[in-house]
């Protein structure tokens, strides 16, 4: 299999003021993904919906999430993998665990993400959010530098869709999902990004007590 190509790590630390071209971020590496569809028409983009993932669980750095989210991935290449085997799927956008950006799907486009979803009395997610997957594994800490691009791409977002709630996939899909997990810094990345708490479904009490309630009935 031909080996995803790789490209310089992108300087996300100046303000941008047009970086988008046909829902493509210039400081991302992009590496187009064949699982996405179209939004339904006059869908607004209102959410990010924020996941975490590592293949094998618990590994960082290898190519499998790209070869994942772009159907070269050896299924035979990992125990693991057996149990995703066959699996399509993909998100907007990836973050390393060093801070480097890869896209895999326009935001103007509906990628494969949140699976069965609903949100605020509207299901569907994937149909009106942006999924943003980091690398790293449920209840393990992420890094410095990932919330930094994470904050600088959220504010790029904001640049161009009226993006006014942030969720993790586990708000989403309770008791079916639990990324990005307890050890994401909710409160971290409302202060970088300065934006109002309410717009953070991880820093509702009332909210992540139903869902840790949910998942341990489930």
């Amino acid at each position: 299999m031909p080996t995803p190509t790789r490209t310089d790590v992108p300087d996300l630390t100046e303000n941008h003021t047009d970086d988008w071209q046909d829902g493509w971020y210039a400081h991302a590496r992009h590496v187009p993904s064949p699982n996405f569809g179209s939004r339904p028409e006059g869908a607004a983009i209102t959410l990010a919906v924020i996941h975490s993932i590592s293949l094998p669980p618990g590994i960082y750095g290898g190519d499998e999430i790209e070869r994942l989210f772009t159907n070269q991935l050896d299924w035979s290449a990992h125990p693991y993998f057996e149990q995703i085997r066959g699996a399509e799927v993909s998100a907007h956008f990836v973050v390393r665990r060093d801070g480097e950006l890869l896209q895999f799907v326009s935001v103007n486009d509906r990628a494969w993400h949140a699976g069965r979803s609903s949100w605020q009395g509207r299901d569907n997610c994937n149909d009106y959010s942006v999924g943003i997957e980091l690398e790293g594994l449920e209840d393990t800490s992420f890094e410095a530098a990932q919330y930094e691009t994470l904050k600088t791409l959220l504010d790029a977002l904001a640049q161009r869709w009226p993006i006014d709630q942030i969720a993790g996939h586990a708000h989403i899909a309770p008791g079916r999902k639990r990324d990005p997990g307890s050890a994401f810094d909710w409160a971290h990345l409302q202060a970088l990004t300065g934006r109002p708490a309410t717009q953070f479904a991880g820093l509702d009490k009332a909210l992540d007590a139903m869902h840790s309630d949910t998942d341990q009935r489930a």
